[in-house]
């Protein structure tokens, strides 16, 4: 899975992190159109299908596959001729994209006898939990029962149900999140036993350092206020950049080590983020002073334990990465 742009890494880095998968899915047909340019010859599947007909001719073009989850888009390909790969999308309890049980067989046929490809699809919406309906396995009846006796390959499977339900797998799994390092769960330690690890390394520079007495305040709306003399170190990285804007008082960044990345510590942020620059306690980090190397995220501070403190999950937090920040593929 790469939409979002492969979820704010970039369509070049999965590229050439990812080259010898099987197929890439996404959104956007520009994306295709730019996988293509760059020599992939191999599957591409347009998740959300067509959001218009007109779009068939460069879906034949690019040699694009299709999911089809709706009436209107069942339509457009009965009335195009060229056989299309298409995965035929089953709403088997997550009530968002998807044909009911009662019309899947039918939309099936429909799409077999105008010449085109189909194979089966269903997402699950719970892969993630235990304790909430519908479960994994109430999907799996639900799409086992309709689509026996159907030819086709199927694809079942997101990130979650790849870490955690090995029998509903099917014939293509849909791994995303977990590609770059992140649990779906939003909770990094969970993923900890499949021994995955960040891919993106979010980092910036100390740019002054403030000492602070007791009772002193820190940025906008004072929310922080100096329990004893501290030094404060400002950052150069806000929510204009990607950085939330909710994360609390304490949610962590890793300070390095005076030979820069020979060692590190946690510091805390104190204070409200701001549009261009956020604030943390130095306490940890006595060594720390302009031009100290600060990881907001990646390689020693997981992306979920970030997000945890502003209340959204990683995958809010690497997608939203502004066009601002400078990039580097290694």
């Amino acid at each position: 899975m790469v939409k979002a742009r492969a979820y704010g890494h970039s369509l070049r880095a999965a590229l050439a992190g990812l080259g010898q998968t099987d197929g890439f899915a996404l959104l956007d047909l520009d994306d295709a159109r730019w996988l293509r340019s760059q020599g992939w010859d191999k599957p591409i599947l347009l998740l959300e299908g067509l959001f218009n007909e007109d779009d068939l001719n460069s879906v034949i073009e690019l040699k694009c596959d299709l999911v089809v989850h709706c009436e209107e888009q069942l339509r457009w390909l009965e009335r195009q001729n060229h056989p299309i790969t298409v995965f035929l999308k089953l709403n088997s309890g997550m009530n968002r994209l998807g044909f009911s049980p009662d019309q899947y067989r039918l939309a099936y046929h429909r799409l077999h006898s105008a010449g085109h490809r189909v194979n089966h699809m269903t997402h699950f919406a719970n892969a993630d939990r235990v304790d909430r309906e519908p479960s994994v396995g109430s999907q799996m009846e639900c799409f086992t029962q309709t689509v026996e006796g159907l030819k086709g390959e199927t694809s079942l499977a997101n990130s979650a149900a790849v870490l955690w339900h090995r029998n509903a797998l099917g014939d293509w799994v849909r791994p995303g999140i977990m590609l770059h390092g992140i649990s779906p769960t939003g909770v990094y330690r969970d993923i900890e036993h499949a021994h995955l690890k960040a891919v993106m390394t979010l980092t910036s520079k100390i740019i002054s350092v403030q000492d602070l007495k007791a009772g002193d305040a820190v940025g906008y709306g004072s929310r922080y206020r100096a329990p004893k003399a501290m030094r404060i170190g400002i950052i150069a990285c806000g929510y204009a950049d990607g950085y939330p804007r909710h994360a609390s008082d304490g949610t962590p960044l890793w300070v390095y080590g005076p030979n820069d990345k020979s060692h590190g510590v946690l510091c805390p942020i104190a204070g409200q983020v701001s549009m261009d620059m956020l604030t943390i306690d130095l306490s940890n980090a006595p060594w720390a002073t302009v031009g100290s190397t600060v990881e907001l995220w990646g390689k020693n501070l997981a992306v979920d334990d970030v997000a945890g403190h502003a209340q959204t999950i990683g995958y809010e937090l690497v997608c939203a990465i502004a066009p601002r920040v400078p990039v580097e593929i290694i």
